[in-house]
């Protein structure tokens, strides 16, 4: 599943290419993948791209958001293409000028083959271009909502604060009530953080110098204060570099972020020296997640 970064790379990617596009068409090929009927995005256009947690939001000139979650293996593909009569037409031409296709998501073969394909689940026809949602195991959404109701909405109002926003002490306070818990299930819970995935759990856990098994009541409020800038510092890190390197996350235009090749401390580092004391990274399972430490660093 894409973390924030991630995410937010996309977005960023999708609010260059997408903005001011006027929606003309909607072809579901899986009714679990869309959500309500496609009629309140027919004839809107495109004003914002925005995110909350790891949740992409659409937001269209007549008051309709669109939200969208990748899951663990969407796409969005965008594709310029002439016209949308051409589209509609059967033209499968792309632009001849400097606009070429922009994918981001769970990599495959779709970045580059003609689409629609076998994954697409919708397809967004605008009139600059036509924006694919692909989704292998369809556990991946598109869901239009008024745009007043998204703070209402079950999926987004359940969400914690982002790092950046999170409030040291209600974190704290958390951490209190859920004293058996491992701090590292605490903050992958998206209802107490939202944004934080394995890999930056663990980068944030390290850059705390606490052990990602210790139980949270056994955390300090200082130490609690530390994992919340860690984490705010490896993911903005990773925006900056455009996400990480695994084989499930890139970049809008298709290549991938370097944040795991520059920056990463202890993620997918297991068995190579530790970087801030020279000892061992250890590979372990926590709250069922392959989890990542230093033994030295993190006590």
């Amino acid at each position: 599943m894409p973390e924030l970064p991630e995410v937010e790379t996309i977005r960023r990617g999708l609010f260059s290419c997408c903005l001011n596009k006027k929606i003309v068409q909607v072809k579901v090929y899986s009714e679990k993948s869309f959500i309500g009927p496609v009629e309140t995005v027919i004839g809107a256009s495109i004003r914002d791209v925005r995110r909350r947690g790891k949740a992409l939001l659409i937001d269209l000139s007549n008051d309709v958001t669109v939200m969208i979650h990748l899951r663990m293996t969407g796409q969005l593909i965008w594709e310029p293409l002439a016209s949308a009569g051409e589209r509609f037409a059967g033209v499968e031409e792309r632009f001849a000028g400097v606009e070429e296709r922009f994918a981001g998501g769970h990599p495959s073969e779709s970045f580059v083959e003609e689409l629609p394909n076998k994954q697409t689940r919708v397809e967004i026809v605008t009139d600059g271009g036509t924006l694919f949602f692909n989704d292998q195991r369809k556990f991946g959404f598109i869901k239009p909502i008024p745009t007043e109701e998204v703070e209402e909405d079950k999926f987004i109002a359940s969400l914690g604060p982002e790092p950046w926003d999170a409030n040291i002490d209600d974190f704290y306070a958390i951490l209190q009530r859920r004293k058996g818990s491992p701090i590292k299930a605490v903050i992958l819970d998206q209802k107490v953080v939202a944004g934080i995935g394995n890999i930056y759990a663990d980068e944030a856990l390290f850059y705390a110098g606490v052990k990602p098994g210790r139980r949270a009541g056994e955390v300090t409020r200082e130490e609690a204060g530390k994992i919340i800038e860690g984490a705010e510092k490896v993911m903005r890190k990773s925006i900056d570099s455009g996400g990480s390197t695994m084989a499930t996350y890139v970049k809008t235009d298709g290549t991938r972020g370097d944040y795991l090749d520059l920056f990463a401390q202890v993620f997918r580092r297991e068995g190579k020296e530790c970087l801030r004391c020279g000892g061992e990274i250890i590979k372990t399972r926590v709250a069922g997640r392959g989890t990542h430490y230093c033994p030295e660093c993190q006590k």
